[in-house]
């Protein structure tokens, strides 16, 4: 039985996924603060990176899950830090396609657990938090992907600072439905994967809320 690691002075359990929570917070919270210090490019490579190795570690209890994670996570990792030797044609599409395949793994691996957990913990509840997160993390790279394939997809502020970094803002602007209007899709496939998301995103809360309920009826039963 492995051993149980808490936060120092403290009972609260380090569960596998709380270092990818904090790696993606990363990006919502600290980077905006540090983009007049250091390059917005580099603080999204570094904090993408911080969400590939926690997000394997995440992963990593089974060895299987382990391996598949390190296929997917180390050419987006390559792709993504070699542009700063080197760059060739398509290095950040291919980044971002294996970028892409490295979520949805994640997610599925994640979902699977939270599924099959018959007990609310607090690993269980960071770790559905994790899933919402990723989720947009994931459709952040597919509209940077969908910009690159077709330039225009997306009306974009000249105010914007970088492409990945919009991205993600409107990703969760999407996911939430929360709608600001400031980055809009033009074109047909921009609108129909933005509807995508917003369902995935609605959908994704109404079955974990169910599946929670569900989970604490049954724990009341059995106390």
């Amino acid at each position: 039985m492995t051993k149980e690691v808490h936060i120092p002075f403290t009972r609260i359990r380090i569960g596998r996924f709380l270092f990818l929570l904090i790696s993606i917070l990363l990006v919502i919270l600290v980077r905006p603060f540090l983009e007049d210090f250091v390059g917005i490019k580099f603080l999204m490579d570094l904090f993408f990176s911080l969400i590939l190795i926690s997000g394997v570690y995440a992963v990593s209890r089974k060895k299987n899950t382990f391996l598949i994670s390190l296929i997917f996570a180390f050419p987006a990792f390559f792709m993504q830090w070699s542009s700063y030797i080197v760059t060739f044609p398509g290095s950040l599409f291919i980044g971002k396609l294996f970028g892409i395949l490295f979520y949805l793994f994640l997610i599925a691996v994640m979902i699977d657990y939270l599924f099959k957990e018959e007990e609310i913990t607090a690993d269980m509840i960071i770790g559905a938090i994790c899933v919402y997160m990723l989720i947009g993390a994931m459709w952040s790279s597919i509209f940077t992907m969908l910009e690159i394939a077709h330039p225009g997809s997306f009306r974009i502020p000249d105010s914007a600072v970088s492409e990945r970094s919009h991205f993600f803002y409107y990703s969760f602007v999407t996911l939430t439905t929360l709608g600001y209007g400031d980055i809009t899709p033009v074109t047909s496939a921009a609108r129909s994967f933005s509807i995508v998301e917003a369902i995935i995103g609605q959908l994704y809360i109404a079955i974990l809320v169910s599946r929670l309920v569900g989970v604490h009826i049954a724990q009341t039963h059995n106390n």
